[in-house]
């Protein structure tokens, strides 16, 4: 709790955090009209007043609160890349890493996010400043992938087969916004999962292939 008696850049701090906790939760919860600078104030504890004066405009507020959505993602992954490393090598490993990168478009950061991305597609003003950091996501996203995963992302294969698992895990994401969608989801995990480890781990480019046609013979 934040005092009078903490010094003025630690409360100035505290009061920023607030208002991006503030802002991921009125758009993942009552969504992109809802989240104005008014509402957000009001959810944070705070004045309006001093909510303009660490972001002026709401495009500055839903700015910065998408890159505190990254960053609060990144240090999550973190602890889950720390568990995974623990995990011996093979196809459970591989399974673990698919379906943290999938859970991590199943929470209220992602709904969040998908607020601030449709709106944008209608607001080229928004919409500039939401690319290049949507691209920077995305970069580190994909690396974070590549590591995890134990892979050669310099391999064309293992590098598209990495940005297809995080392109499924981001439609899988979407499947789950309206219903609960968890059931299918965790098949479709695990099927993936021991298809990427065959295509990555020791059995040729072309070894998901081949074990769909035998198997379906």
């Amino acid at each position: 709790m934040v005092t009078s008696h903490e010094p003025k850049q630690d409360r100035s701090r505290a009061t920023r955090q607030r208002l991006l906790e503030a802002t991921i939760d009125c758009l993942a919860e009552t969504g992109w009209a809802a989240a104005t600078v008014s509402v957000v104030a009001e959810r944070a504890g705070v004045s309006r007043g001093a909510a303009q004066h660490h972001f002026p405009t709401r495009e500055d507020l839903i700015t910065a609160a998408l890159e505190y959505m990254f960053d609060s993602r990144t240090q999550q992954a973190t602890g889950e890349a720390k568990a995974v490393a623990a995990l011996a090598e093979g196809v459970e490993r591989t399974e673990a890493v698919v379906a943290g990168l999938v859970e991590s478009y199943t929470g209220p950061l992602f709904k969040a996010a998908l607020q601030v991305w449709t709106h944008a597609a209608a607001d080229p003003a928004l919409r500039e400043r939401i690319v290049p950091l949507e691209a920077k996501f995305g970069r580190i996203s994909h690396r974070r992938a590549v590591q995890a995963l134990g892979v050669d992302d310099g391999d064309p294969v293992a590098h598209h087969l990495v940005q297809a698992t995080l392109d499924m895990a981001r439609g899988l994401g979407l499947a789950d916004v309206l219903t609960d969608d968890s059931a299918r989801r965790k098949q479709i995990v695990s099927q993936w999962a021991a298809t990427l480890h065959a295509a990555l781990h020791g059995h040729g480019p072309d070894a998901a292939g081949t074990h769909r046609a035998e198997s379906s013979r």
